[in-house]
């Protein structure tokens, strides 16, 4: 196990949750109890780091908390349930798919209308000139 290293603040800074988030994570059970210094402080470990910026990009992409625990219980639970950790990942791999394919017919909409309202910015600027030279 890593040496804890790092005060609330600093893994806040270095993780970009606040530290109102990692109190919450550690006591849903998300995050593994947190050492103590001997003034009551909160004392974190490299092996936290890995832990919260796993959790921040598996939340970015929209798994639940719920979710989130029930893979954080599994990993807990050891080896014995690699394949089951495996299919959680990949069935949510596949649902961020499907979000990015989501996401690229907007854009690809967006681009056809900010394409069109060019197309017609352009034309009203050349009947404006039309007129001035006239």
């Amino acid at each position: 196990m890593s040496k804890p290293t790092y005060q609330s603040q600093e893994i806040a800074d270095i993780t970009g949750l606040p530290i109102s988030t990692l109190r919450y994570y550690e006591r849903i059970g998300l995050l593994d109890p947190v050492e103590r210094a001997d003034n009551g402080h909160r004392l974190y470990s490299d092996r936290d780091i890995l832990r919260v910026e796993f959790l921040k990009r598996v939340r970015a992409t929209g798994m639940s908390i719920k979710e989130m625990q029930h893979y954080v219980n599994l990993y807990r639970e050891g080896e014995s349930t690699l394949i089951e950790r495996k299919r959680i990942l990949s069935a949510h791999r596949t649902t961020i798919l499907a979000q990015m394919d989501e996401l690229q017919d907007t854009v690809d909409f967006l681009d056809m209308k900010i394409d069109r309202y060019t197309r017609e910015e352009h034309s009203l600027s050349e009947k404006e000139n039309t007129l001035v030279s006239e």
